[in-house]
């Protein structure tokens, strides 16, 4: 691993966590692997971090003074500094709950205090793999419905639901379960529903099969998916 970073352009990780003992052990091992770590000691100089420079990966504490680790995720997930970098939380609160709680508001992974540092580093490699696989393949078919003329096919229209529609045409623009219940005025919970009732409806397993499946079959969204305040189902 640590090889092939130094051939390829150093992957950037930001380590946030408010225990400066723990902040500079993470730093030397992880930069011993290869990377090139920044660290902070609030989700504040994070936050002021990210707005000056990008990181590839972000491993962060929860329990922090003046903005905890959730609020500081939710604020990353909600804007354009890191909607979609991969983001692991690393805390002592390591409760079932507490893990639920921090990866439905938008965390990738999810590690308990104490930890082993060859679990952190492998987890870090994985959400890294992922995301580059996700990358690549929706920067080729972005390329794909760009350069090749798409034939003129008659399309069935598709077996959804309108609700279902609407969740459909939000996922393949890459949002995530928590934007798509803001944009929509639905909760979490529902769009999860609908998202599973159309993965089963479309006989597809995850969300860059469904994102290839708009793209290959010619489907585009309407000019306006989201709905108005008026028109908005309510909270569940």
């Amino acid at each position: 691993m640590k090889e092939n970073l130094e051939n390829d352009k150093k992957k950037k990780i930001l380590i946030v966590d408010d225990e400066d003992s723990l902040r500079t052990v993470l730093r030397r091992h992880l930069e011993f692997q290869g990377y090139k770590v920044t660290d902070a000691n609030s989700a504040i100089d994070a936050l002021s971090i990210l707005e000056k420079e990008n990181h590839d990966l972000i491993v962060s504490d929860i329990m922090m003074p003046e903005m905890d680790g959730l609020e500081f995720c939710q604020r990353l997930r909600s804007s354009n500094l890191g909607q979609l970098i991969p983001f692991i939380f690393l805390s002592s609160k390591g409760e079932l709950e507490d893990r639920i709680v921090g990866l439905s508001i938008g965390a990738d992974d999810y590690i308990n205090k104490p930890f082993e540092m060859r679990e952190l580093v492998a987890k870090i490699e994985a959400q890294l793999t992922r995301f580059n696989r996700i990358y690549l393949e929706m920067k080729r078919l972005i390329e794909e419905s760009t350069t090749q003329k798409q034939p003129e096919v008659s399309r069935e229209p598709l077996p959804l639901t309108p609700a279902e529609a609407r969740v459909f045409w939000e996922v393949t623009q890459g949002l995530t379960n928590k934007q798509i219940s803001d944009r929509l005025f639905i909760s979490p919970r529902t769009v999860q529903t609908h998202l599973s009732k159309i993965m089963r409806k479309l006989k597809l397993e995850n969300r860059s099969q469904l994102v290839r499946y708009a793209f290959e079959r010619g489907y585009k969204p309407p000019t306006e998916v989201n709905v108005s305040q008026d028109e908005a189902p309510k909270q569940i």
